[in-house]
């Protein structure tokens, strides 16, 4: 009976350490997804296009094209998610191959999030008087490409190349999630946010999501040319 017991005491560890280790990897996963895509997708840096856009909007229109800008957000980066290995496939681009590439999109866009003054997501004038005259701002410009363009597709193309199971894509669905409900906070709250933060403030956070986004970047590639020699 001792012997028994102390059997199941270390098969209830074994198994108690096990679980522990599942979610930790599981938790680490979650925080490297969330903290790429949300540095790359900054919705904080789409504030002043969508103020300047919806500045004759009522509250309640604003309202709805926040709303409808994270669906169609959330659609693109899921769709870019589950069906990133087949785009690969079908155009046959090596895993390595969107990893330097994804590197070298974000690595643009962070080094325009660190001269917000000079560059950042900012619409070209004919761009932002085309804008204008739309009647519906959510899925362009605001959702393609402020929120979900060419850097943070190119992120959620990675997360696919390198998911091994469906776990993984459950986690990366999981952070779009987070990220996209972040941004429709962001934008719902947008003219309190650009009061109480100003031009300032609000340069100072997209050069430090930059910065992040940069160094993301230089990892995308490095992977991206390890996976490639084989190293």
């Amino acid at each position: 009976m001792f012997l028994s017991l102390v059997d199941m005491t270390e098969i209830v560890s074994q198994l108690t350490s096990e679980y522990t280790i599942v979610m930790m990897s599981i938790a680490g996963l979650l925080l490297a997804s969330f903290s790429s895509l949300f540095s790359v997708a900054n919705p904080t840096s789409a504030l002043p296009i969508f103020l300047s856009l919806t500045e004759d909007d009522s509250e309640a229109e604003r309202k709805t094209t926040a709303k409808w800008t994270c669906i169609y957000m959330f659609m693109i980066l899921i769709i870019f998610l589950f069906a990133g290995t087949a785009i690969l496939s079908f155009f046959g681009i090596s895993l390595s191959g969107i990893r330097i590439a994804g590197g070298l999109i974000i690595m643009r866009a962070a080094f325009s999030m660190l001269n917000p003054d000079k560059a950042g997501k900012k619409l070209t004038p004919e761009d932002r008087s085309h804008a204008m005259k739309k009647d519906d701002i959510s899925f362009s410009p605001m959702a393609m490409p402020m929120l979900s363009g060419p850097g943070s597709i190119a992120v959620v193309i990675s997360f696919a190349s390198q998911a091994t199971n469906w776990s993984d894509y459950i986690v990366h669905s999981v952070s779009i999630t987070l990220v996209v409900l972040i941004a429709y906070v962001v934008l719902r709250l947008a003219p309190t946010i650009v009061k109480y933060m100003g031009t300032i403030g609000m340069n100072a956070m997209t050069r430090m999501m930059g910065f992040i986004a940069l160094a993301i970047s230089v990892q995308f590639i490095l992977s991206g040319i390890e996976l490639f020699f084989n190293f």
